[in-house]
């Protein structure tokens, strides 16, 4: 079987380093999403909390070695399924961000934890906020 995604937009960061982490993030930048798809932003507003689902796009390819692996700001060895390694099986993130404007199609947005180009797959409600 074949899954097969494609982007709807991409993560804007002027900045080169990234935090570990979403939730230890305050950096700023924007998601531009493609024309085809600004008319599904419309409920988004200000202060919203969203989830960005994205592709690990720089991530080194996934092999068995990867089972295990040591996390950067810790010593244990943990199973990749308990840790939040952009080393997968299928190289899928995403980050809980806040949104701070919105214009067209493109979310101003705090919590930044993706570089520069970053592909977005998915936007979805934050769950503790709405919900939907």
């Amino acid at each position: 079987m074949t899954i097969k995604f494609m982007p709807i937009g991409y993560v804007r960061n002027p900045h080169r380093e990234v935090p570990r982490h979403w939730s230890v993030s305050d950096l700023e930048g924007a998601l531009d999403i493609l024309p085809e798809y600004e008319d599904g932003l419309v409920d988004i507003g200000v202060g919203q909390r969203i989830v960005v689902i994205f592709h690990f796009d720089r991530s080194e390819p996934f092999g068995s070695e990867h089972l295990r692996q040591k996390k950067r700001h810790r010593d244990e060895i943990r199973g990749v399924f308990s840790i939040c390694s952009p080393i997968r099986p299928n190289p899928i993130g995403f980050s809980v961000l806040t949104v701070l404007s919105i214009a067209g199609g493109r979310i101003q947005v705090r919590g930044l934890d993706m570089f520069d180009g970053t592909p977005i797959l998915d936007i979805k409600p934050h769950a503790e906020d709405n919900a939907s």
